[in-house]
Formats: C-alpha cells, sequence, structure tokens
C-alpha cells in the first residue's frame, strides 16, 4: 500500500489508478468499473450501453482507459459513441477510438496499451447478411483478447453448396463461433464437418412462430453434433468464450516450443 501512496505522491499514479490497485475497482459517478476483471479473469471488462445514457457511459469509458488503457462498450447507440469521444477528447486526447455503428460497439485505448497476441486462430461464421450485429460484437471481443480473427461471411444451409464450400477454411481454425437466425441449423451442420470446437451463436433474426431467436436457440441446444450454445444475441459471451479457448491453445503451442 505504502508503494501506491508514494507513487500517487511522486505523480506516477493517478487517484484512479491507485484505487484500482487497491481495491480492485475503480469508483465514478455513473458506477464501478472492475478494472482487475481481465486479471482475474482473463475476460477484459465491457461497458454495456444498454440501459445507461450517454453521460454514464462517457464517464465509465474514460474511467476504463484511465484505468486499464482500454475501454470496450457494447450496444452503443450513435448519441453515446459521441458522448465517448467528447469525453476522451477532454480527458484522454491522444486516445484512439473505433466505433463500429452496425455492430454497435466502441473499443478506446491510449497509446500506451498493448493488446495481447495470441497464437491461435477464430473464425466468426454467419448464416446471412442478417446475422451481422451480433457476430460482429463477437469478432472484436476475440479480438480485443488477441486471437488472430477471420470473418467467414453467408454460407448459411438454405444453400448447403455454400457451407460445402467454406469447410476447408473452416478446418483450418481453433476455434468457431457459429451465428445463425431462424431454425439455427448452421452451427448443427458445421459441427459435424470440422474437429474444432463450436460455439453456436443464436440470432433474433426472422418472423412467425418462434420468431426472436427462441428458435435457433432451441435448435442449437437440441443439436444433434456436439456444440456449445451462448444466449440469443449475446454476440460478447460468444467472443469471449472464444477468446479464453484461443488462450489454451496458445498457452499449449508456447509450451511445445
Amino acid at each position: 500500500m505504502r508503494d501506491v501512496l508514494d507513487a500517487v505522491a511522486a505523480g506516477d499514479l493517478t487517484p484512479a489508478e491507485a484505487e484500482t490497485r487497491l481495491a480492485g475497482y475503480a469508483t465514478s459517478g455513473a458506477g464501478r468499473f472492475d478494472a482487475a476483471r481481465e486479471t482475474r479473469s482473463g475476460i477484459p471488462e465491457a461497458v454495456l450501453g444498454d440501459g445507461k445514457t450517454p453521460n454514464e457511459i462517457a464517464d465509465l469509458a474514460a474511467t476504463a482507459v484511465e484505468t486499464t488503457g482500454r475501454a470496450v462498450v457494447t450496444r452503443i447507440d450513435p448519441p453515446a459513441a459521441s458522448a465517448v469521444r467528447d469525453e476522451l477528447a477532454t480527458l484522454e486526447p491522444d486516445a484512439t477510438v473505433r466505433w463500429n455503428e452496425r455492430s454497435n460497439w466502441l473499443v478506446a485505448t491510449a497509446p500506451t496499451f498493448d493488446r495481447p497476441e495470441l497464437d491461435a486462430a477464430v473464425a466468426v461464421v454467419t448464416a446471412g447478411t442478417s446475422d451481422a450485429i451480433p457476430a460482429g460484437e463477437a469478432a472484436m471481443m476475440a479480438r480485443e483478447m488477441g486471437a488472430r480473427v477471420t470473418r467467414i461471411t453467408d454460407v448459411g444451409v438454405a444453400s448447403l453448396a455454400r457451407t460445402i464450400d467454406a469447410v476447408d477454411r473452416l478446418r483450418d481454425q481453433d476455434v468457431l463461433v457459429v451465428a445463425a437466425g431462424r431454425e439455427g441449423a448452421l452451427p448443427t451442420v458445421v459441427a459435424g464437418l470440422v474437429d474444432t470446437p463450436v460455439i453456436g451463436l443464436p440470432v433474433s433474426t426472422g418472423y412467425g412462430h418462434a420468431g426472436e431467436g427462441e428458435a435457433a436457440l432451441s435448435g442449437m441446444l437440441q443439436s444433434c453434433t456436439a456444440l456449445s450454445v451462448v444466449n440469443v444475441d449475446a454476440g460478447f459471451t460468444a467472443g469471449a468464450q472464444a477468446g479464453l479457448i484461443a488462450r489454451q491453445v496458445d498457452d499449449a503451442r508456447t509450451t511445445d516450443d
């Protein structure tokens, strides 16, 4: 504790950074940011945009950059993204901000932040263009955790030839996140073609009976091939799980070397 206090007195640590080291979290006007989550669980803490005001999101994002060097924000709309940019322009003017309007995520990094690099490949696979929103969130998370990420798009089973054409690329990966709406058949088919862990990501696309992702979730849970399944539209969770597997792959390869 004395070392931390001395560092604050010397100007080497900000009070927020000191709080993070001592308590594991940093408190802002918008809430508590779990700055120790990545060290504890391997998964970066993220700010969920749903239910928060633009100012609250901006406050938490700035706290994240100050204490960990990076802010990951999911389900963020244009007004909130603008608020984050404005807040960081004042508090962290050298930060780099990337906002993906289609998948509604934002990542901001301080100049000193070093993103991990893993010797592991993750592919995020989509059945159709409508599945791109949660798939993009999954790809972002796996990439932020250090994996090499490939996107394989529009290979749904409505035309099985498209799936078969992608088999070689699918088999080259260490982990697959497979996103599908409607009846959610694609992850089942893919899992029967590869010897790679498959994470099924049901998407709330479709209509009619059991639409909004319910049929896709049920179909993946009932899969006769072995796969894991996350909740409807849970791209963050799918990407985080893929990132954790990728880290184990990287550890194994490093040990072998």
